[in-house]
């Protein structure tokens, strides 16, 4: 199935949808209105100084100058986006949030390259769009004109600036990972360093309101705490989890299909219940698989679905009525493996999934619980 024709994935609450790029959704999150609320309230006296007169319309500016922010934002995201696309890498979405924005690539970087070219795409981007309006500046007519290129360049090189910090979950995170993942080979490695200067930046970013003043001359108030806060919180658990989801996955190359694989009986799918479970008690089979009379598997057998019918009713229903339809993305290659088994299994919710070989023959049964207990390093 093509990019294109995949299913569209489900919204996290709290988001819609205003409109696509190159593909992918673009999503705004409902904190976004607060943000935008705030901006309008902190630009309003700006606007005032710069054309007075405006009455309530200067509340109209400053919203105006929000949406100019999350405009570079977009753009900062779109490139990223975009390089990932370039890679082969599906995008499903771009949402627009409080602190900024995120772009959901599925998927890990295969190369050092990839890496380093997907994360220091933005930032240059923003860098750019920051460098052409800083040069409109100088030709824009004075006013509230000159005011939004203003906004606008500042925006954009703060943006870039801030994001090329090597830490995760910023960019420059993302770039350092690229560049010790290169020198080691090790992008568990990469991830390890990045996530800790990550935490070190969060740190940094606490600290902020004791030097405040001696750099901008400004004493630092409520809000200046409650930001660096937030921004501090968003950092450490960024990068905590990334250096968390880096440890999980140096066990993704021991899953494997084939070897976490249930014995399976297939059975008609008109067979009674108690027959098929008699058989694979017989069998020693794990699971059982519907089959059509030329031996299609058209149905899993639910393990929950089976314990939860009575004994005394197995005898007079179908072993079908307990069965899962092999719909799309249930019936996997015995091959998959690792990231690729993962991704499947997300792709597609289940408890059970049939593992398949090249020729169509039914190799086996997968089960969710027993993918959870090998990932974590439980005995089955």
């Amino acid at each position: 199935m093509s990019d294109d024709e995949r299913a569209p994935a489900p919204r996290p609450p709290g988001t819609f949808r205003v409109g696509s790029i190159a593909g992918s959704d673009v999503l705004v999150s409902s904190s976004w209105f607060l943000v935008a609320g705030l901006i309008a309230i902190i630009m309003a006296p700006q606007v005032e100084a710069v054309s007075p007169g405006l009455g309530a319309l200067k509340y109209v500016a400053g919203l105006a100058f929000a949406v100019v922010l999350y405009l570079s934002v977009l753009v900062h995201e779109a490139s990223h986006a975009l390089m990932a696309r370039r890679y082969g890498f599906p995008v499903s979405s771009i949402t627009l949030h409080f602190l900024g924005g995120m772009t959901a690539i599925e998927g890990e970087a295969r190369k050092p390259r990839e890496e380093f070219m997907i994360a220091v795409v933005g930032p240059l981007t923003s860098l750019a769009v920051g460098a052409v309006a800083v040069g409109l500046w100088f030709v824009t007519p004075g006013g509230l004109l000159q005011m939004a290129v203003e906004a606008l360049a500042g925006a954009n090189l703060l943006v870039g600036i801030l994001n090329l910090v090597p830490g995760l979950p910023l960019d420059g995170g993302r770039v350092l990972k690229s560049v010790v993942w290169g020198i080691t080979g090790s992008p568990h490695r990469g991830t390890m360093v990045a996530g800790w200067g990550g935490r070190v930046t969060a740190i940094a970013v606490l600290a902020w309101p004791v030097v405040q003043k001696q750099v901008t001359g400004n004493s630092p108030d409520l809000i200046d705490f409650v930001l660096v806060f937030i921004v501090a919180m968003f950092l450490w658990s960024g990068s905590t989890a990334a250096m968390a989801s880096a440890r999980l996955r140096r066990k993704l190359p021991s899953l494997i299909a084939r070897d976490l694989a249930r014995r399976t009986l297939a059975v008609p799918d008109d067979l009674p219940l108690a027959e098929a479970v008699r058989r694979a008690q017989e069998a020693e089979a794990g699971s059982i698989v519907t089959v059509t009379g030329n031996g299609r598997p058209v149905g899993v057998v639910n393990e929950a679905a089976l314990l939860a019918t009575p004994e005394d009713r197995r005898p007079w229903v179908a072993v079908s009525t307990v069965a899962r339809t092999l719909d799309d993305g249930l019936s996997l290659p015995a091959t998959i493996t690792g990231e690729d088994l993962i991704l499947a299994i997300s792709r597609t919710p289940a408890a059970e999934y049939v593992l398949v070989e090249e020729d169509g023959q039914i190799y086996g049964v997968l089960s969710t619980a027993d993918v959870d207990r090998a990932f974590r390093g439980s005995p089955r």
